[in-house]
């Protein structure tokens, strides 16, 4: 972190100028202010620690951190080395936290709508000037074409093709080098002397067309196999690329999912990937052609005529230092584009899925204002990076113009001084003209480079996440497991908010437990604790008495069967969504397990039977319908655990009858632990663990518990009065 002099120099700017300005500051900060102490940033974090709408005041001076809470609490924290200020998206709400070396000092949350606010406080607090579009990963981590240096992993495997490419590439731009060099003893051997009265030797004409031929069909062969070799090389870099981003992705955490939006990552592996592929494929071919191309005819220059040579180069470092000069306004440019069309898909992603939603509360305007708005963004950071772009392209093109018209001064100078010939003067024209279009492409080529290591720098963002659910060292294989599940003195955090408080927990294989209590009370997190969705913070889970930290994942959840509220059902036939865990089941299987699922008879009477489409998320079918395929599914796996997560609590009675059937064949004889909404089907549940606020309260059947007249008892009675009214 800076210190606080040179924070004085490069952000002392009146707040008006930020997105809250001093005259919407609350007087009780406004009083705050030490004589001389500046204003920054503000922001009003409008949620408290528990979600819920509350508002707040946070101040960014020169000097301190500044913080009046919900409650009316007064926090300052003085600028120092060390301390650090993050902020998180959780795709829908957000959050600061302020930390130093050891420990979360501050936390504060906020919805989106004050997102812009809170990414100019925390680049401002970093100490970087704020841009509308710019979020603090990217203020953290600079793009830079390094990125694409990067990608080498992904093309060792080639090695020895882009060796055979490059080597082709040589020999197809030494090939082409041949015609010029030909053009001289042509014009002064030939031409030139039929010009005087000399007769054409018609022998030599013919070796050197022949030469000219010959030196184009060569050039033409090399070259084909160069971009044939190359091409297919980069399609497969790209794919290896697509492939372990997607594997990789696989591999990571809830956690990571929870802070990202649909449309960003489809993005970075759709369009991204693309964008690298399209760059190997074509425009590095380019620019290694261009680079062999300038290389070779400047050495062929300074050996005709080395002062020509020098006056044909002149351009050059004009061209480079414009280059140098506009290349990190176009990365920034090209990334911060990359972001915004990452808002436009995130928009398509919401609405499209979810149309059903916006049609019923009638909010297709809403929704085309949003895309809309995404348009003009996206449209607006292009303009930006246009303007930049139309500057550099004509004035590289206009240096290349004035280079080529000091050639022919120069070089009409030393034809009329009799230094050089005509000949000489015609192939170093043509070899000028080569090479000054070699290098007005290799100009152009630095917009793509950018865009391509801005795409570079994206994916590997996500390929440089590290999952918060790591594989065991030393991993120990399951097999079949019994069943027996312990929880040992489990505390968990959903960021700085604590969900679970010391929970104790046994369950005897073959046991069905039923998770009660009040929504928050953190009966999901325990399910995704032994789902292994997520690690405790302190504790253990066991499975037949060992930790399941210590299992392979994939093995370990091989022995799961997860039935949730919202079953999610793939697009698809039926009996590919049954066969989902299973997909080398065969049809008796699936069948069998749609019967004990209560699900066969309605398959049956869909036209195409277990061929039916289910259509997008399964919206052919009716909730109750999707509930018995989900329940199938499970039954199919045959797991020796069982999660139910309040699977009959989005149905009418009559279908939670039909799926209460089917549930009866999936419990017997597994590990069960069951989530209801309704408490009366928890009856047959072997125990009732009621939690509340993240702790277990009451163990014990349903009748003990009603006896014992605890916190099951008011869950209980408070239902019967729901349902009763």
């Amino acid at each position: 972190m800076m210190p606080v002099s040179k924070w004085r120099q490069v952000l002392a700017v009146p707040l008006g100028a930020i997105l809250h300005g001093m005259n919407s500051l609350p007087e009780s900060l406004r009083d705050m202010l030490r004589p001389g102490e500046e204003a920054l940033a503000h922001l009003e974090p409008d949620l408290d620690e528990n979600s819920r709408f509350a508002n707040s005041h946070l101040l960014l001076t020169d000097q301190r951190l500044l913080c009046r809470g919900h409650d009316g609490s007064l926090g300052e924290w003085p600028r120092r080395d060390g301390l650090v200020l993050e902020r998180f998206d959780h795709a829908g709400t957000g959050h600061l936290e302020l930390k130093d070396e050891t420990s979360l000092i501050a936390s504060w949350r906020y919805t989106l709508g004050r997102d812009q606010a809170a990414r100019e406080l925390v680049m401002r607090f970093r100490g970087n000037e704020p841009e509308s579009a710019q979020t603090d990963e990217q203020a953290s981590i600079p793009v830079s074409p390094r990125a694409l240096l990067r990608l080498w992993r992904f093309a060792r495997p080639y090695r020895g093709k882009l060796l055979s490419g490059f080597l082709l590439s040589l020999a197809s731009t030494a090939a082409a080098m041949i015609p010029p060099y030909l053009t001289m003893p042509l014009m002064d051997d030939v031409l030139i002397p039929f010009q005087n009265g000399k007769a054409i030797d018609i022998p030599l004409v013919e070796r050197y067309l022949g030469g000219l031929f010959a030196a184009a069909l060569i050039a033409w062969a090399l070259g084909w196999a160069r971009t044939y070799i190359l091409a297919r090389v980069s399609e497969r870099i790209g794919a290896d690329l697509r492939i372990a981003t997607y594997r990789h992705l696989h591999g990571l955490s809830l956690e990571y999912f929870g802070g990202k939006r649909t449309g960003d990552l489809v993005a970075r592996i759709g369009s991204e990937t693309d964008r690298i592929n399209v760059f190997l494929s074509l425009h590095l071919l380019d620019f290694a052609t261009d680079l062999l191309m300038i290389g070779m005819t400047a050495a062929v220059l300074l050996s005709i005529n080395p002062m020509l040579a020098l006056v044909t180069l002149l351009p050059l470092p004009f061209i480079v230092w414009m280059i140098h000069a506009v290349r990190d306004k176009l990365r920034h440019g090209f990334e911060q584009a990359d972001r915004v069309w990452s808002e436009i898909t995130n928009v398509l992603t919401d609405t499209i899925p979810g149309i059903r939603v916006v049609k019923a509360f009638a909010q297709e305007e809403r929704e085309v204002k949003r895309f809309v708005d995404a348009n003009a963004h996206n449209l607006a950071v292009n303009d930006r990076v246009n303007t930049v772009w139309s500057l550099f392209a004509p004035s590289v093109t206009l240096l290349t113009e004035i280079g080529l018209l000091v050639v022919w001064i120069f070089g009409i100078w030393q034809v009329s001084t009799s230094k050089i010939t005509v000949g000489v003067l015609t192939a170093f024209l043509a070899y000028i003209t080569r090479f000054y279009s070699r290098l007005d492409s290799m100009s152009r080529i630095v917009s793509v480079t950018q865009k391509a290591a801005a795409g570079a720098k994206r994916i590997f963002e996500i390929l440089d996440q590290s999952s918060s659910v790591p594989e065991a060292s030393k991993p120990v294989h399951p097999g079949r497991v019994e069943g027996s599940i312990e929880a040992k003195d489990i505390e968990f955090r959903y960021g700085s908010r604590a969900i679970l408080h010391g929970v104790d927990l046994s369950i005897s294989p073959g046991e069905m437990i039923g998770l009660v209590g009040q929504s928050g009370s953190g009966k999901s997190t325990l399910i995704n604790l032994i789902c292994r969705f997520y690690d405790p913070a302190r504790g253990a889970i066991l499975v037949d008495g060992r930790d399941i930290r210590s299992y392979p994942i994939e093995e370990y959840r091989q022995n799961i069967g997860l039935v949730l509220q919202e079953p999610f059902l793939f697009f698809g036939t039926i009996a590919e969504n049954i066969a989902y865990g299973k997909p080398d089941a065969s049809m008796e299987e699936i069948v069998s397990a749609a019967r004990a699922a209560h699900a066969h008879e309605f398959i049956l009477r869909l036209p195409f039977g277990y061929d039916s489409l289910v259509g997008e998320r399964g919206q052919t079918l009716s909730g109750g319908e999707r509930q018995r395929i989900s329940i199938a599914r499970a039954i199919l796996i045959d797991p020796r655990i069982l999660i139910l997560d309040e699977a009959t609590s989005s149905v009418d009675t009559e279908t939670e009858r039909e799926i209460q059937g089917a549930l009866d064949n999936l419990v017997s004889g597994r590990t069960t632990i069951a989530i209801a909404h309704r408490l009366s089907t928890l009856r047959r549940a072997d125990r009732l663990v009621v939690m509340e606020k993240g702790r277990i309260v009451e163990i014990g059947r349903h009748d003990d518990l009603l006896e014992a007249k605890g916190v099951y008892y008011r869950l209980h009675e408070a239902q019967q009065v729901k349902e009763n009214a």
